[in-house]
């Protein structure tokens, strides 16, 4: 079955069912459903690989005996199963003793999920539909779940609900290549979203892999905090896809709700590669775990505030996407930038033109580079410029990896040396940036600028214009006048 044609079964038995409510609760009970099948197929890969493995659920909460067999459980029988025994159950593995990581992972991802089908037919029929197509033990349907993964989060855009954890594939492969993570490095997202930069930098460090004690440090390399259920949720599936098998790293939480100054030297990171929610406030109170000069409500600057203080101080580096309002904003936003160009090197700023977060948003962003390695003498920007004959991006044209050859090839390696001025590319001083009160919202001096003119000189032409074309009008039905009378 194809993918459009699967997804599209699953969405229309959940059609039916009166509990369901919109696409949101549609992808969420999606989402659930698929993890536990992926688990249970991680558990019979673990049986054969892990001596002694013993698995976390008691036997009647396994997928394979409540969920595999297609006569089995259904109507109340499989409702009142769901609710009342296996939610129950899954949840208190976040917080019981004694639990083995994988059924942490298991707990971390139910404590806050829910079922939200009525109907124990349908949702038999969507168990079945699963289970009938999808085996993600076999490597072509774990490829499945990339595009079932792209499916959800364009469903979600449609739903209104992905602008706080969507970032374009495009976007996020780019930031961690010019990142170049190292195996041994610790990464850190700490607003993960759905795990899209996390899973690229897992494929970014399997290049790297040699030896199974590789694997281990790969998977212990790896963090990432979302709040949100639905998100995390997706981004725990996603990444034990990408070879994670139990990614007890991804935490559901806040990082933001702990005081800026409990995290220590054993907190701080290698690489930060992050796309902070932008243009929204945090809940009363969370601004008071950071020092007055950061207090804000506003969750992205509280994001760099701990980005900054959390990379290491013998070269952490990190990657950031920011709206154009934290380049120009002032207040909180100015104390941010002047230690960003007085502690670290901001040394490249990445301006994407709008439409790049088409279509929930047309707030133009820009990629912020910077390391904690001295203070910085010179930012570098480059404008990402449209592909010809685009006006905008749009979801039917999004943005492409490919169009980052342009900014790879200006890049000049780790040692960015050798970087030139061109037409998408200029660089500005730290003093020059300071004088102008740390404003970061400079534009492309080599564009050419187009001079409209004084309204005076614009309204004289006009009225030549029309003059001009009057006298033409005239001389013309002068003309015809006097063909008519020949005839005549």
């Amino acid at each position: 079955m194809s993918l459009n044609t699967l997804i599209k079964s699953i969405q229309n038995i959940m059609w039916k069912d009166v509990g369901v409510d919109g696409d949101a609760q549609r992808i969420s009970q999606l989402v659930w459903l698929i993890f536990l099948k992926i688990f249970d197929d991680k558990e019979q890969e673990w049986q054969l690989t892990i001596p002694g493995y013993k698995s976390p659920l008691p036997n009647r909460f396994r997928w394979s005996n409540w969920a595999k067999d297609a006569e089995g459980m259904t109507g109340d029988e499989l409702i009142d199963f769901v609710n009342n025994d296996l939610f129950p159950t899954l949840k208190k593995l976040a917080t019981a003793a004694g639990v083995s990581p994988q059924g942490k992972v298991v707990g971390s991802v139910f404590e806050d999920a829910y079922n939200y089908m009525k109907s124990g037919t349908l949702l038999r029929q969507v168990i079945n539909t699963i289970e009938a197509d999808v085996d993600f033990n076999k490597s072509s349907d774990r490829h499945l779940f990339n595009d079932i993964y792209e499916k959800i989060l364009a469903d979600l855009q449609s739903a209104g609900n992905a602008g706080e954890y969507y970032t374009p594939r495009a976007v996020t492969q780019f930031m961690v290549d010019m990142l170049d993570p190292q195996l041994g490095q610790t990464i850190l997202d700490p607003a993960c979203g759905t795990g899209g930069f996390l899973t690229c930098a897992i494929e970014h460090l399997k290049q790297q892999i040699k030896t199974s004690s590789d694997r281990t440090r790969l998977q212990e390399s790896i963090s990432g905090v979302e709040k949100k259920p639905l998100p995390h949720m997706l981004a725990m599936t996603n990444i034990m896809l990408h070879g994670i098998d139990v990614p007890t790293n991804i935490r559901h939480d806040n990082t933001l709700s702990r005081p800026l100054r409990d995290y220590g030297p054993r907190d701080r990171v290698d690489l930060i590669v992050t796309n902070p929610p932008f243009g929204g406030m945090e809940e009363d109170g969370i601004e008071n775990n950071f020092p007055r000069k950061y207090q804000t409500r506003e969750t992205a600057d509280l994001f760099m505030a701990l980005i900054m203080h959390l990379l290491k101080h013998d070269g952490g580096k990190a990657a950031v996407v920011l709206p154009d309002g934290f380049l120009f904003g002032e207040g909180v936003k100015t104390t941010l930038k002047r230690e960003l160009l007085e502690e670290f090197n901001l040394h490249t700023i990445v301006r994407l033109p709008k439409g790049v977060f088409s279509p929930y948003t047309s707030i133009a962003t820009n990629l912020l580079f910077f390391e904690k390695s001295g203070s910085t003498q010179e930012v570098w920007f480059f404008e990402h410029p449209y592909p010809e004959g685009y006006k905008s991006y749009s979801r039917s044209k999004p943005l492409t990896i490919a169009e980052f050859d342009r900014e790879k090839s200006w890049w000049g390696g780790a040692a960015r040396r050798d970087r030139k001025t061109t037409e998408y590319a200029w660089k500005v001083s730290a003093q020059d940036i300071a004088g102008r009160n740390y404003n970061l919202d400079c534009k492309n001096p080599h564009e050419v600028e187009i001079n409209h003119r004084a309204p005076e000189e614009l309204m004289a032409e006009y009225q030549q214009i029309v003059k001009q074309l009057e006298a033409a009008q005239q001389d013309l039905k002068t003309e015809l006048m006097a063909c008519l009378e020949k005839k005549l």
